[in-house]
């Protein structure tokens, strides 16, 4: 029997949780609901989930606070954050992709936006599986065993940044510009906004430490991975 896809809805009003956990039940998944940071953490701690809802506004923690948190720690790191704001405004959006979250979705939403949201992050977390290593310099990537390494030292990246990687060292040295990234790492997920970009190439030039130089940004035109890095430019 097929493994539903587990969902840690964090969201403190009720009316709202068992809404998104009807819809996911009746959608193929298997929802778990928190209504506040400690007893997610509980949930967390018995079994990971597959994907975390997670409202913005919280009693105790908020969002943002337990985005960096579980980001900050390596068994909860990997799982994808789907962030449940009220606030549309761009700064909010990008704070939020800035703790930890993988995608956003504004309040109120549809049904089927939230499941096209929750499958984009399920599919990013599952890059092709080829099988082959791809080596650029003293950079590794592995797509069967989801490893990264730089100079023989392994590099822990999130699960989005690894689909990015992933891309970018498929296709070095070329120039991609955003609308390429949307389309080729998000797939046809037409929620996500070019700055999005932006926000996950610096997470990425974070977690390759060293070797973040060697993703570079092409000033007006987008960005490319490359064995032979100049000098690194901020995005």
């Amino acid at each position: 029997m097929k493994k539903l896809p587990r969902v840690l809805i964090v969201e403190d009003e009720s009316a709202i949780a068992e809404l998104i956990a009807v819809n996911l039940r009746h959608n193929g998944f298997a929802p778990i609901w928190a209504e506040d940071g400690e007893s997610a953490q509980r949930e967390l701690d018995a079994v990971l989930p597959d994907v975390i809802l997670l409202d913005w506004m919280l009693p105790g923690q908020s969002g943002l606070q337990l985005a960096r948190k579980w980001r900050a720690d390596s068994r909860t790191k990997p799982i994808p954050i789907l962030m449940l704001t009220a606030r549309g405004d761009e700064p909010d959006k990008v704070a939020g992709l800035d703790a930890g979250a993988d995608d956003y979705i504004t309040k109120p939403f549809s049904t089927q936006e939230l499941l096209a949201r929750i499958r984009a992050v399920l599919r990013r977390r599952a890059p092709e599986q080829a099988g082959e290593s791809v080596t650029i310099g003293e950079l590794m990537l592995d797509a069967a065993t989801y490893r990264v390494s730089y100079q023989g030292q392994q590099i822990k990246v999130g699960p989005t940044e690894f689909k990015l990687l992933h891309y970018l060292m498929t296709h070095s040295e070329r120039v991609h510009s955003r609308a390429q990234l949307l389309d080729k790492v998000w797939g046809d997920h037409v929620f996500i906004e070019e700055r999005t970009v932006d926000v996950h190439v610096k997470r990425l030039r974070e977690a390759l430490g060293a070797a973040g130089v060697m993703v570079e940004t092409v000033r007006g035109a987008g960005y490319r991975l490359t064995a032979q890095p100049q000098r690194l430019i901020q995005a």
